[in-house]
């Protein structure tokens, strides 16, 4: 008896189609790492939860306009994202091996957002830190 060799791999194989990357990152900030403050965020996911957030406001902010009703609509998800937003901004933070403190210089008016956006758009650190291991390095 002679045993059976695996199949070689299927390099011309179709892969599955990718889903969109908005969605995907959203999905991942936001259900699977809620209020995760430890490890690091990569810039794609900060910017995509940034970019989402952005276009969720701005149609909220457009139904405000025609109807004064979807304030309340707006402060709901203003309070819903505010625990991941401020996760996803300290694990980016992280990823640039700076501790998750240094968003309270955002407090800070104009100097403060322009650090903070400095950090947020700096690559981060390849290889391990002590947040934890780059995703994008792996």
């Amino acid at each position: 008896m002679s045993a059976v060799p695996p199949p070689p791999p299927s390099y011309g194989a179709p892969q599955p189609a990718m889903s969109n990357p908005l969605v995907g990152y959203w999905k991942q900030v936001v259900l699977e790492r809620y209020a995760q403050f430890t490890g690091r965020s990569r810039r794609a996911e900060f910017w995509w939860y940034a970019l989402a957030n952005f276009i969720v406001s701005v149609v909220l902010q457009l139904l405000i306009a025609v109807s004064s009703v979807f304030w309340v609509l707006y402060v709901v998800y203003g309070l819903a994202v505010l625990i991941p937003g401020i996760a996803v901004g300290i694990r980016r933070l992280h990823d640039t091996d700076k501790s998750g403190w240094w968003l309270l210089i955002g407090l800070i008016p104009i100097v403060g957002l322009i650090v903070l956006i400095v950090f947020f758009a700096t690559d981060g650190l390849p290889g391990a830190n002590k947040y934890g291991t780059s995703e994008k390095y792996v």
